[in-house]
């Protein structure tokens, strides 16, 4: 059974997780953070109910499949297939009431990523991708995606969700980044990668990352033509420091500026 045999259900998972989680967006909802003293982590009663039912789904349907979700924790990691879910990416997004956010869902085989989503149900945006080709569906249509050519950083588009989650040092690489960029934005968690997916964006940097927050999105990114590495140019599944870029030339010359 290859990944592609495994679409039509990730957009079962799509809609049960989007049923799920629309009734609470931009409503007077609970806010719990998991952060602790270490900051401000928001957890809400929709990103339960979300991973809640994309986890009893795939339960019913692949009992021998494996499961990584930011809210539940792991079962049976060691299957030759694991799902990751992230219910909501941007849950400060949600709760501002902003719509940069969205649902990830991936599916590794043999711990690598082969098949991804990222699920927007409010503006009724779907992006997928398995590496080799990346698509969008919503309401201007259906059509692939594909990166931008973009040979210089002083040409590139820039975004990061915020320099305020990096770490001092970190920051001040980035910092070098942005100071050589076109233009840099704030803010798109997610949907950053999927503008870039889409050739709206030539650069997102990050850092802190979880597995579960991009291993969904780098087969969209490869899909579309783009590339993805943590900082070092080794391989992005463990999440931390991330650096994904449309063209390969300018995700080089970004990477010479971090490394200083």
């Amino acid at each position: 059974m290859t990944a592609i045999d495994f679409a039509a259900f990730v957009d079962r998972l799509a809609t049960v997780s989007g049923d799920a989680i629309l009734p609470f967006f931009r409503t007077s909802l609970g806010v719990e953070n998991k952060g602790g003293a270490g900051g401000f982590d928001p957890v809400t009663a929709a990103d339960r109910a979300a991973e809640t039912a994309m986890r009893t789904l795939i339960r019913q349907t692949f009992p021998d499949h494996g499961i990584i979700g930011e809210e539940f924790g792991n079962e049976r990691t060691d299957a030759e297939y694991v799902w990751v879910l992230d219910p909501i990416d941007g849950t400060k997004s949600f709760i501002t009431g902003m719509p940069a956010w969205g649902t990830l869902i991936a599916l590794t085989r043999g711990g690598a990523p082969v098949y991804g989503m990222m699920h927007q149900p409010f503006t009724r945006e779907r992006f997928t991708g398995d590496g080799h080709v990346a698509r969008y569906r919503g309401p201007a249509g259906e059509r692939t995606l594909r990166t931008r050519r973009c040979a210089e950083l002083s040409e590139a588009l820039l975004m990061t969700t915020s320099p305020l989650l990096m770490k001092e040092a970190d920051r001040a690489s980035f910092g070098k980044v942005e100071h050589v960029a076109r233009l840099s934005r704030y803010g798109g968690d997610c949907y950053a990668y999927c503008m870039l997916a889409a050739g709206h964006v030539d650069l997102v940097i990050e850092t802190e990352l979880k597995p579960y927050d991009i291993l969904p999105l780098i087969p969209i990114i490869t899909g579309g033509g783009g590339i993805v590495t943590a900082w070092d140019g080794g391989a992005p599944t463990a999440g931390g420091r991330i650096i994904a870029a449309g063209d390969p030339r300018v995700h080089e010359a970004a990477m010479k500026v971090l490394r200083g």
